[in-house]
């Protein structure tokens, strides 16, 4: 019973901070009710009996990745004075999404409660860390490696490409200062 009443709690929570985040124009606010939701499914984690993903979620998403989020966007530092001109199809586009989203939801429920009932065995420990190593590092090993692939890729990938980009700037920044040097003399 406290189990379902959490859960419902962090889940009204996490969709809370979701539509906060969805409202604000400003994004360092949307980033900061991302934090939110994060921080609310590792609550829900906490109750499935998983504190290695939960642990995982607050270290690697609302940490890491949400540090790099708000460097970003302070990086582009958005002009807040200009108003933001949105294409009006894309209202419609959304909505239309969300109801289809919706009906999935209602259809993997609908499923679910229909299909037949598992055996759940108490012994597993399904969340726990020991269980997450044994199965990532002996039946899993291929994808773990292929993505470890994957991610060394894009990270070569982007470093090339911010090399690509950031040198031509450089030297017309040089350039144009050179010219304007010469024109005042």
């Amino acid at each position: 019973m406290a189990s379902t009443v959490l859960f419902y709690l962090f889940a009204g929570i996490a969709i809370g901070c979701a539509l906060s985040m969805v409202y604000h124009r400003n994004p360092l606010y949307s980033a900061v009710s991302l934090i939110g939701v994060f921080i609310a499914l590792s609550c829900i984690y906490v109750t499935l009996a998983a504190p290695f993903i939960a642990a995982v979620q607050v270290l690697v998403y609302a940490g890491a990745i949400m540090v790099l989020v708000v460097f970003v966007i302070m990086l582009l530092n958005l002009d807040h004075d200009k108003p933001v001109t949105r294409l009006s199809y894309l209202y419609a586009i959304g909505g239309f999404l969300g109801v289809v989203l919706l009906a999935q939801t209602f259809f993997i429920f609908a499923v679910v409660k229909k299909g037949p009932k598992a055996d759940i065995d108490p012994n597993v420990t399904v969340g726990e860390t020991m269980s997450i190593g044994m199965n990532m590092y002996t039946k899993y090993l291929l994808p773990v490696e292929i993505v470890g692939i994957l991610l060394l890729m894009a990270i070569i990938g982007g470093v090339i490409l911010v090399r690509r980009l950031s040198q031509p700037e450089m030297e017309l920044v040089v350039e144009h200062e050179l010219e304007l040097r010469h024109h005042e003399e």
